[in-house]
């Protein structure tokens, strides 16, 4: 790979870089081998920025707007780190007139970070969503794959100290 790229690649290992140079070469030369690339890429890397699909263009001789197109359409890949847990808020009708988005503000402030950010710890991304098909029991708070239902803003902090 071209060593330009090695500098901006400092912020991940040795180890990871070798596993992801790893991950090219095995599918270089293949039809339809970007997306699995990039599937692998950011399961070691944890997301995907333009240095690392630099790299990734370079070693399967691909234009970079190729893989930046690929990064930008699908929703799971993403060009930002992410956090260890994902805390998504509804703001959908039935959860929003319930509190939602107190429940909202509530974690933005609690965690120091905008809807869509992540913390500098790496521990939360904060999203919110438009339905999670729970109305039932609105207002809803969901941490990775946990719904937490009928969600109080008084009980924010209590939720999040339980992931760590």
């Amino acid at each position: 790979m071209k060593s330009e790229n090695n500098d901006l690649l400092k912020e991940f290992t040795p180890e990871q870089i070798e596993k992801l140079d790893e991950i090219i070469e095995t599918h270089k030369g293949k039809s339809g081998g970007l997306i699995p690339v990039l599937e692998q890429a950011q399961k070691i890397l944890e997301y995907i920025p333009i240095p690392v699909q630099k790299r990734v263009a370079e070693g399967l001789n691909l234009p970079l707007s190729r893989v930046y197109g690929v990064v930008t359409f699908y929703s799971f890949f993403t060009m930002t780190p992410r956090g260890k847990h994902t805390v998504r808020v509804c703001l959908g009708t039935a959860c929003y007139v319930r509190g939602g988005k107190t429940i909202a503000e509530n974690i933005e402030k609690l965690l120091g970070i905008k809807e869509g950010e992540t913390t500098e710890d790496r521990l939360f991304t904060y999203e919110s969503v438009r339905c999670l098909g729970a109305c039932g029991l609105g207002p809803v708070v969901v941490i990775d794959d946990e719904i937490h239902g009928r969600m109080k803003p008084a009980k924010v902090k209590e939720l999040l100290s339980q992931y760590d």
